[in-house]
Formats: structure tokens, C-alpha cells, sequence
């Protein structure tokens, strides 16, 4: 890792809290979740060859 001990993890986590309070912190966590997961699946999209795009079907927004 990056050197951080267990009493580093525990102070920052402590610090966190006192930050934005219990109630919030599964909120936070939530979102950057979702954030990640977004931003994992964003990425997997980019990796279609060109062959691939031409033959799906256009949508309607693609037709005059």
C-alpha cells in the first residue's frame, strides 16, 4: 500500500466523521460507488472495434 498503518486508517477515518457525521458517510460511500461503477462501464464501452458499430441498427434519432 502507501505505508498507512492501522492507527493512520483509524485516525482519518475518525476525522471523516467527525466531517460530515455518521449519518452521511453511507451516503458518500453510496455515491462513490455508483461514480466507480459508472466510470468502469464507460470505459468498457469505448472498446468496440469499428467492424461492430456498423452493423448495429440505426436508432431513430439517426433516420431523416
Amino acid at each position: 500500500m502507501i505505508g498507512l498503518g492501522i492507527w493512520e486508517i483509524g485516525l482519518i477515518l475518525l476525522i471523516v466523521m467527525f466531517l460530515f457525521g455518521a449519518k452521511r458517510i453511507p451516503v458518500i460511500a453510496r455515491g462513490l460507488g455508483e461514480g466507480i461503477r459508472n466510470f468502469k462501464s464507460a470505459l468498457g464501452k469505448g472498446d468496440d472495434p469499428p467492424a461492430d458499430r456498423a452493423l448495429e441498427e440505426p436508432t431513430d434519432s439517426d433516420s431523416p
